[in-house]
């Protein structure tokens, strides 16, 4: 029994996007798309157990949720309307072919513009994104979100009514259109990705990078790519980001264990991203992971090309983010009184933002200013959301004395 149990799992974690997306394509509703593909698994997890496991597992679990799906619309109370009957056909002609034979057009690109769609509010966006193209469960996108299960349940039907209400087409924009609405596309990818960036919730950064790996297939766009790259560049130091599940900063990180395969891969696609002259900020900061990835150690990390980098980033797309990250290398850089000063013109544009908080101790510790930074940890402690985050600071604030 465990080795159907894996090999479900297995087929799940591979097929349930293609599956998905292709069901969700021909049905145009996506909690019966959900529906029919659950039967579809609980029938292999029977069917398998006795014949084996199919050679072509994604045919065969469409084939079946198609004819799950048939059963559910002649049961329901929409079945005497004319595009259910059409439905019902366009499947009926679709399952003609044997199991083996078939194969799925892959439509996952189609779904994530749909997931993402600007009409749709940024936390919803995630929720579907994570519920339809990965599989997830309503529970675990919760947990990953710091919310309650049933408040992620409403957001999740919340997105799918307004998709159904509103007509969102289910397509990729025209070449004109596709730029504005690809921000969000790549926004929520990346959102996934730093949401998974804790020692205990990896799995969400690896459906991340599942993500921009197939929108970097099927979309081979500069900024596509500048994701990619950059969540590459992370993930290649996460070995080393947590040790004995606490977190270890970039400084004092040991390198050894840095991937240098993924680190190759990652620069490699970078380049080929600058390489189409279309600069936009995920290339800036792929670009400056880059440049933390060359340096051996802490001390010869080249830091006035960061701060280069980032005042490159803050002219394309300004944000006081970007300027608080450009203070930090600012102080890395040897000038800690400009640091201190720049910080200082951002406080009320970040005065809820935790790492404003842990930024500001860092450098007013290095300038002797203890107790100001003690009330700075303090605060970022509060703010934060994260055990091994707080654990981190709570470290750093018991070494102030």
């Amino acid at each position: 029994m465990r080795g159907i149990d894996t090999a479900l799992a297995r087929v799940y974690r591979e097929n349930a996007g293609r599956v998905l997306a292709a069901l969700i394509n021909q049905l145009r509703d996506f909690d019966l798309a959900e529906e029919a593909f659950q039967d579809a698994m609980m029938e292999a997890a029977r069917v398998w157990t006795d014949k084996g496991v199919p050679d072509n597992t994604a045919g065969w679990l469409l084939t079946v949720a198609r004819r799950r799906a048939i059963d559910r619309l002649r049961k329901s109370k929409r079945a005497g309307s004319n595009a259910t009957r059409d439905t019902i056909l366009l499947l009926a002609e679709d399952n003609t072919l044997p199991e083996q034979n078939h194969t799925i057009p892959d439509e996952r690109l189609r779904l994530i513009f749909t997931c993402c769609h600007p009409a749709l509010a940024q936390e919803s966006q995630v929720a579907l994104t994570l519920r339809s193209m990965c599989g997830l469960p309503a529970a675990e996108i919760a947990r990953a979100f710091l919310t309650t299960e049933p408040t992620m349940h409403q957001r999740l039907t919340r997105a799918k009514s307004k998709i159904r209400n509103a007509g969102i087409p289910y397509r990729v924009p025209e070449q004109p259109d596709i730029l504005p609405r690809l921000q969000p596309v790549l926004s929520v990818i990346y959102l996934i990705y730093n949401a998974g960036y804790t020692p205990n919730n990896t799995d969400l950064t690896d459906e991340a990078i599942r993500l921009a790996t197939i929108l970097h297939q099927l979309l081979p766009h500069a900024e596509v790519a500048g994701l990619f790259a950059l969540m590459t560049l992370h993930h290649a130091r996460n070995a080393a980001r947590f040790q004995g599940g606490k977190m270890v900063s970039l400084e004092h990180q040991n390198r050894d264990f840095w991937d240098q395969f993924t680190i190759k891969r990652g620069k490699n696609i970078l380049v080929d991203a600058l390489k189409q002259n279309q600069p936009g900020p995920y290339q800036f900061q792929a670009a400056i992971s880059a440049v933390h990835s060359d340096a051996s150690d802490w001390q010869s990390t080249d830091w006035p090309q960061i701060v280069g980098l980032y005042t490159a980033l803050n002219d394309l797309t300004p944000s006081p983010i970007i300027q608080l990250n450009r203070a930090v290398a600012v102080a890395n850089a040897g000038d800690l009184a400009k640091a201190l000063a720049d910080l200082e013109t951002l406080k009320s544009d970040l005065a809820n933002y935790q790492p404003f908080y842990a930024a500001r101790a860092e450098l007013r510790c290095r300038d002797g200013q203890i107790d100001k930074a003690r009330q700075d940890y303090q605060t970022a402690i509060r703010f934060s959301q994260n055990t091994a985050e707080q654990e981190f600071l709570k470290q750093k604030l018991s070494e102030l004395g």
